[in-house]
């Protein structure tokens, strides 16, 4: 890895080893095709294309506040590929608080093609060498490549395994970016140049997991990929000159394009441009879609679009749905709905309209504590009470539905309704959470931990949400009662049929084989009281506690 100081001079990056990474991560990539004029989407001109990257990782900042970074190419340098990526945030990584260093920093990376890429880690120290993209070396220059991906490989452990069977392979990191890397490197090999598109139909083969996948190479030529079930999002855009692409529509909005222009890239498919042009082509025909659920209820900026459904339009929904299963009068002048801010905000908008009554802001949320739900124990407590100050001007004598887009762990929410008693004063508070319970891992890329740390899988008897089991988790809370939506809610809610949706972690059914394996190997953890997740324990250490507790 190399990194660009102020002073623009090439730096080794620090590279330590440190636990396997899991990632919620946004990419980007732009690319100005020359020798057709200017796009007026780039008015700077081709060759300052790259300028562009920044902006769009602010816009897709909320996907990764770890590390930052990106690589770019220029024919008229001859570094063809530069990479700068470090720890921080977009306006950390790329001094755009500092107008000197980041005009300086831009010129560096100007180019007329760049890829880009945020990260969040999921457990493990900050270490600048896990930043992505990943640029890998070669005199050949289809072999020079830099690529950064969203996503997780179920299989990821098995692949590290096979090729840690050669003695003569070695891997730096414990994360499958580095395992990406060598199955590229791998596909890469043949001289002359591989066709970029028939590299990508090996990934089905391969990976088996979530991947949207930016990439780009020595010889100018661009690629975006997503996975044949479409479990992250990706969408580009193309005026005929200048192309762009990023995990979320919002990033290419606001770089000009129009609502029609943006189009999602379809599971299975790629899109390689360079100097010829721009080629889309399915690299492998899927059997089915897994967009994952988790998306719009929480991840993705509510101004995006997602496979043609409005973030905003679901989470809205999702309020109309915990609508209709509201059992309390609310019709008794002294009950408002609160949201959690700011995921909660659309849904809290839609309960609160469709029962007619007052939806106001009565929890201040501090916009610089970032995320808990990835942190540690004692960090997600710590931060969640600094998080959120409750407004006892709005909440005193109030009976408050307090509206929640999830409940992973259940810390955030615990120290929440502390805080509103104890400063809010409320006369009551009743919990609706825009979302049915999270009662299965993630093994797609987000840090949903192990059965036995989330909060609701203790409560559920064979997975069956009831009155009774809600009422012992609002107990458990300090909530006043608790209702999550049912399942067949998210499907209507987003509008897209529930076959179509990756919702493994409500349902317990993954829509890939190594991630009901690994489901199953969590279950069966839980249940025999192992701690840690499926991939990470020892498998000696597994087969003899499961055989303890009679598996």
């Amino acid at each position: 890895m190399r990194s660009i100081s102020e002073a623009g001079v090439l730096e080794p990056g620090n590279v330590t080893s440190m636990g396997e990474l899991r990632e919620e991560c946004g990419v980007a990539a732009v690319y100005h095709l020359p020798g057709v004029g200017c796009s007026p989407l780039c008015p700077e001109g081709p060759d300052q294309a790259t300028r562009l990257l920044p902006k769009m990782l602010l816009d897709i900042q909320n996907r990764g506040q770890l590390a930052a970074g990106m690589t770019r190419y220029s024919p008229h340098d001859p570094q063809l590929l530069l990479t700068h990526k470090d720890v921080g945030s977009v306006t950390e990584v790329f001094s755009l608080g500092h107008r000197e260093r980041f005009e300086r920093l831009g010129a560096i990376l100007s180019g007329p093609a760049g890829i880009g890429h945020v990260r969040y880690a999921t457990c493990g120290r900050e270490d600048a060498g896990y930043a992505q993209p990943f640029e890998r070396h070669h005199i050949k220059k289809h072999k020079w490549f830099s690529f950064a991906f969203n996503g997780q490989l179920a299989n990821y452990q098995e692949l590290r395994d096979r090729l840690l069977e050669d003695a003569d392979h070695h891997l730096i990191r414990e994360t499958d970016t580095e395992v990406i890397m060598h199955v590229l490197c791998r596909e890469l090999m043949p001289n002359p140049a591989p066709d970029l598109l028939d590299v990508c139909r090996v990934f089905p083969e391969e990976f088996d997991g979530a991947y949207s996948l930016v990439f780009l190479n020595a010889l100018g030529e661009l690629m975006v990929v997503r996975d044949p079930c479409g479990i992250k999002p990706l969408s580009w855009a193309f005026d005929g000159r200048f192309f762009a692409a990023a995990s979320e529509s919002v990033a290419l909005l606001n770089l000009g394009f129009s609502p029609e222009d943006i189009k999602p890239v379809e599971p299975g498919r790629a899109i390689v441009v360079s100097s010829a042009g721009l080629r889309e082509e399915t690299f492998f025909e899927s059997k089915r879609r897994a967009h994952c659920f988790f998306e719009w209820v929480y991840f993705s900026n509510v101004a995006s679009t997602l496979d043609r459904r409005s973030v905003y339009l679901a989470r809205k929904s999702l309020g109309e749905e915990l609508a209709r299963l509201e059992t309390l009068d609310v019709h008794d002048g002294h009950t408002i709905v609160v949201p959690v801010p700011d995921t909660s905000k659309a849904a809290a908008d839609g309960l609160a309209y469709a029962l007619g009554i007052p939806c106001l802001e009565g929890l201040i949320r501090n916009r610089y504590a970032g995320r808990t739900f990835i942190e540690g124990v004692e960090s997600r407590e710590r931060k969640a009470r600094a998080k959120y100050t409750p407004l006892r001007e709005v909440l005193e004598g109030k009976r408050i539905l307090l509206v929640e887009d999830s409940i992973v762990r259940s810390t955030t929410m615990r120290v929440l309704l502390r805080r509103m008693r104890d400063l809010g004063r409320p006369s009551e508070i009743h919990v609706r959470v825009a979302c049915p319970p999270i009662i299965s891992p993630c093994f797609y890329g987000i840090d949903m931990s192990s059965v036995k740390e989330l909060f609701a899988p203790h409560f559920l008897t064979e997975g069956r949400l009831t009155e009774e089991a809600q009422a012992k988790m609002a107990e458990q809370l300090g909530a006043d009662s608790l209702r999550y939506l049912p399942v067949e809610s998210v499907a209507r809610a987003i509008d897209l049929p529930a076959e179509n949706l990756c919702q493994a972690c409500i349902t317990g059914r993954y829509p890939t084989p190594w991630g009901q394996i690994l489901a199953a190997e969590s279950l069966q953890h839980f249940q025999c009281g192992i701690s840690g997740r499926a991939f990470e324990i020892p498998a000696q250490e597994a087969a003899t506690s499961s055989a303890k507790c009679g598996s």
